[in-house]
């Protein structure tokens, strides 16, 4: 399986909720959670947890090397990998022109790095474990537009070839998933993709329309 998702909707619609059930940090009450059509509660949590990686929206960078702080998403990754993964999330443009490289320091939660550069490293030390599922949890939301479009570029390459599910309330963000699914009071109340949800004129396309007029930069 390989596309890009999207849950949709405002706070405490339920989006991040969908992360912790697949990564069962706690069961459903009720119904059933599945992935590749089999039931996560069937799978250990360790292994469930091995195939999946997280981008959460606050990340937090320890005082060491841009290499270290990669390499915790997997201890014993090599130099290679680590470069293979920096490359993947456009951290290599950046790191480059350092005096001293990967083994440049960020400083105490990266005070160092912009807000974007911190993203990056993010997604670069969930890329370097290689998993099979990339969950991205209000990666962007607290970025200016610069440092948005810079991590956003990042994910659009890194995206390819892997299932990512993108927790979203910004519509910029959400428009570029495979599919959309808009939650409301915990329920999907509409799914389809960007322009499948615009035709239908439904709760999405109201919500578009009003962050495209311009009267509000985000209507959630």
């Amino acid at each position: 399986m390989s596309a890009s998702h999207t849950p949709e909707g405002a706070s405490g619609a339920g989006k991040s909720t969908v992360a912790d059930l697949l990564l069962r940090f706690y069961d459903p009450s009720e119904g059933h959670v599945k992935v590749d059509g089999v039931d996560v509660q069937t799978l250990s949590r360790s292994w469930l947890r091995s195939q999946m990686a997280v981008v959460p929206q606050h990340t937090f960078l320890f005082a060491g090397s841009i290499a270290a702080n990669i390499r915790l998403g997997k201890s014993n990754a090599t130099d290679e990998e680590v470069r293979r993964a920096a490359k993947e999330a456009h951290v290599t443009p950046f790191v480059d022109p350092l005096p001293k490289g990967f083994e440049e320091t960020v400083g105490e939660r990266g005070v160092r790095l912009s807000g974007g550069e911190i993203q990056r490293i993010a997604i670069a030390r969930a890329l370097v474990r290689q998993p099979k599922v990339l969950i991205l949890d209000e990666a962007t939301s607290n970025l200016d537009s610069e440092s948005e479009r810079a991590v956003q570029s990042a994910l659009q390459d890194v995206m390819h070839g892997r299932t990512t599910l993108i927790i979203a309330h910004r519509l910029s963000t959400a428009a570029r998933a495979d599919r959309i699914l808009v939650l409301r009071k915990g329920e999907v109340v509409e799914q389809g993709s960007h322009s499948g949800l615009l035709s239908q004129g439904g709760v999405y396309a109201s919500m578009y329309r009003t962050y495209s007029s311009g009267v509000i930069d985000e209507p959630l």
